[in-house]
């Protein structure tokens, strides 16, 4: 059979040869990235649609789409909702930034110790360099630390009819405490269909992000003194909310796949755990673990607080099932939009049985706590019209590709969590993480490390480098930045 030509592509023949041994996908997509990397195909320029190059060339829309993810993890493609796919700048070593009010060019920093040709497209003379010299402008800095999404895409016709229509809905003088009954229904319909947990809108009460949560159930249910457990290394949020409350915090060990159950004291009176992804590193708490921690609350009468941080971004399989939908009596479910939209929105929901959540309501009203109306509103519309759920799978893919660049540019070195989350760790000495830190300050890059997120004695040491808040090209620059920083630190150590 003779291959398939295509010069649909702005003349660029394509050839699909069935009889090679290759898959149909990977011949295509390494004729693209050829045609990228020598400057046949140039940045913005746009790509036929999947159905229309799938007709020219006769081969299946799955090839076409299989090819054009690939090269979209890889960086090479950039898509635009509502607009299509485009070739990416893969050259662009420049970022700008608002300063003062003012527009301004800001230098990319040093050449990268990765070799040029790691960098997907980038040749010798094209790999971003420092500033020489005081007359250039201080460079903004490139923001790698974790916690923070993507919101470059939120600009959108659904993102803005929701507040648009939220902002036409009558004023309401005394706001129900649970949160808008209608919110309610479609965050339970929500998690239902996305983390397996099935519950009635009863049992769910909108909060203001899930850090509020916590502190509405700590409030309500402890005392001061209550000993309180909280995964080490682990969110320094939630220990900094149990102590105010007047609890003791307990640092409790993980490992490499979250939780360690057998070393949790008998006397705790609640755990707070992020058994999805583990935070800071990254690991999933396997079935057995699960049920051993269940059984464990079972046995002492405490609570397993569910953090469900970073659940809808998994990369290799599909997420396991929340833990709350394993025992509802002993779970409390937090969750929050601040990974998936904004922390701007300020909407999280609680999830308990009924009798705790009858406590925490009336707990918050004697607090003077709310969720404001008008983002409850919006949160609503965006579920009620699919949109939310539209906008975490286009997220998903977008959060993909820029996994793939820093694994990528993080070649050759230990790596934890790097399969799900918006977040990865890299593991180094604690001297030398602290060294790279301060190294990549110094050149532009703003880095977080695991020793931040101990309450005691430092285990694991190394970077967390959070891959959700920059734009992709300063994503790049920053990985190549730090890759340059560890021989400077191991030097400097």
């Amino acid at each position: 059979m003779s291959p398939s030509i295509s010069r649909a592509q702005f003349g660029l023949p394509l050839v699909i040869d069935r009889a090679a041994a290759e898959p149909l996908s990977v011949q295509l997509a390494d004729q693209l990235r050829t045609a990228m990397r020598d400057g046949r195909l140039r940045a913005g320029e746009r790509l036929s649609s999947s159905r229309a190059l799938a007709g020219e060339l006769g081969v299946s829309r799955t090839v076409v789409t299989a090819a054009y993810e690939q090269l979209y993890a890889e960086g090479w493609l950039d898509g635009r909702h509502g607009s299509g796919t485009f070739v990416a700048d893969v050259h662009a070593d420049r970022s700008t930034a608002e300063v003062s009010g003012r527009r301004r060019t800001v230098p990319a920093g040093p050449a990268s110790a990765v070799p040029a040709d790691r960098i997907p497209g980038a040749p010798a003379d094209q790999v971003p360099r420092s500033p020489a010299g005081p007359e250039r402008a201080a460079p903004a800095m490139i923001d790698l630390r974790p916690g923070a999404p993507w919101v470059g895409d939120l600009d959108t016709p659904a993102w803005r009819r929701a507040w648009r229509l939220a902002a036409t809905a009558p004023p309401v003088p005394r706001p129900d405490p649970h949160g808008l009954p209608r919110l309610r229904a479609e965050l339970a319909g929500y998690m239902r269909r996305g983390r397996g947990v099935g519950c009635p809108a009863e049992r769910v009460l909108v909060t203001r992000g899930a850090t509020n949560g916590l502190d509405l159930l700590a409030a309500t249910v402890l005392r001061p003194g209550d000993p309180v457990g909280v995964e080490e290394p682990g969110y320094s949020d939630a220990r900094s909310v149990l102590a105010a409350r007047g609890a003791r915090v307990v640092p409790c060990p993980v490992d490499e796949h979250g939780l360690i159950v057998d070393a949790l004291p008998s006397d705790l009176r609640l755990i707070y755990t992020t058994p999805s992804h583990q935070y800071p590193l990254g690991g999933v708490l396997p079935v057995p673990r699960r049920q051993a921690l269940l059984a464990w609350a079972r046995r002492t009468g405490a609570l397993v607080v569910e953090d469900d941080y970073d659940s809808e971004f998994r990369y290799d399989v599909a997420p396991l099932p929340a833990l709350y939908g394993l025992d509802p009596e002993v779970v409390v479910y937090l969750g929050t939009t601040s990974k998936t939209l904004t922390r701007d929105v300020g909407v999280g929901w609680l999830v308990a049985r009924p009798d705790l959540i009858e406590e925490i309501t009336v707990r918050r009203e004697r607090l003077g706590d709310s969720t404001a109306v008008m983002p409850q509103e919006a949160v609503c519309i965006l579920l009620e019209r699919g949109d939310l759920d539209r906008h975490v799978r286009r997220m998903r893919a977008e959060y993909a590709r820029r996994r793939a660049v820093v694994v990528e540019l993080m070649d050759g070195l230990v790596l934890r969590g790097e399969t799900a989350g918006l977040h990865l760790v890299v593991e180094l000495s604690e001297r030398l993480a602290g060294q790279v830190v301060r190294d990549a300050a110094d050149h532009g890059v703003r880095l977080d490390s695991l020793a931040r997120h101990y309450a005691g004695p430092v285990g694991i040491s190394g970077l967390v480098i959070g891959y959700s808040a920059a734009r992709l090209p300063a994503l790049r620059t920053g990985c190549s930045l730090v890759r340059e920083s560890l021989p400077r630190a191991a030097r400097a150590t």
